[in-house]
């Protein structure tokens, strides 16, 4: 197992539910030195849904929600050569091991990076942020839910937890959503070449204008008058958390 480990390069993507990590990790595996996950039968072939050694965001909430619970957040404390490799023997047949970079796709993995450094030295991530209302908005529609507010500050919770996290993290490359589907080439070849990876081309068409329609949805939900003064405080109460991320809730536009 070890040197199977040794001869592989692991590249972890993080992201919230909803933020594109399943456009990134398809576009990402199509590279011919990359093997991601696919055809499992598990939601979005998510590397959290094919192994025992964690629990999975599930068990604290799942999407909007995780990130509220302390035990979600996994570091260096909780990592261990026997769950390095439990891990990497299930994830393995999922795997074309035959290529060089092996890369695992969930996003809880945003509050593990340094347990999952811990447990595979010399990995990389690869972090995707998404606007937190564009976030918020086709989160509350799986969930059933007109929280937004709470789903909001799920999403700063969750990152925040990542940024404290990030200085002790040896390889992380953080992109936006947003320049991805605005700009995919460039955005695709700065991550092709983070990973030492030769760049390659999109390959599929990606849509650029998602954005837009969740805040359409912001702005008609603020028509309602109960709903304008939730809103309203959500805004006032996030806003300055918001814009250290590079993002607003009062006048969206990235």
């Amino acid at each position: 197992m070890r040197r199977a480990v040794d001869d592989h390069r692991f590249v972890f993507l993080a992201g919230l539910h909803r933020s594109g990590t399943t456009l990134l990790a398809r576009l990402l595996a199509a590279h011919p030195e990359v093997s991601g996950f696919s055809g499992t039968d598990k939601p979005a072939d998510e590397g959290q849904h094919l192994q025992t050694v964690f629990p999975t965001a599930k068990v604290w909430g799942g999407p909007g929600r995780f990130g509220f619970a302390p035990e979600a957040h996994f570091t260096e404390a909780q990592a261990s050569e026997e769950k390095a490799r439990q891990l990497f023997e299930e994830w393995a047949p999922h795997w074309d091991l035959a290529r060089p970079v092996l890369l695992e796709k969930s996003p809880p993995n945003l509050l593990k990076t340094r347990f999952l450094q811990a447990l595979f030295p010399g990995a990389a991530f690869v972090v995707v942020l998404r606007h937190p209302i564009a976030v918020s908005l086709a989160t509350a529609k799986w969930r059933r839910t007109r929280r937004y507010g709470r789903l909001v500050e799920h999403w700063l919770r969750c990152h925040e937890i990542f940024a404290a996290d990030k200085p002790r993290l040896e390889r992380v490359h953080v992109i936006r959503y947003e320049e991805l589907v605005r700009e995919p080439e460039p955005v695709l070849r700065g991550v092709f070449e983070f990973l030492r990876l030769d760049p390659i081309a999109a390959s599929e068409p990606i849509e650029a204008g998602a954005d837009e329609r969740y805040f359409a949805q912001w702005r008609g939900l603020k028509r309602d008058p109960r709903m304008r003064a939730y809103l309203d405080l959500s805004e006032l109460r996030f806003q300055r958390r918001a814009r250290k991320w590079g993002y607003s809730l009062r006048r969206p536009f990235r």
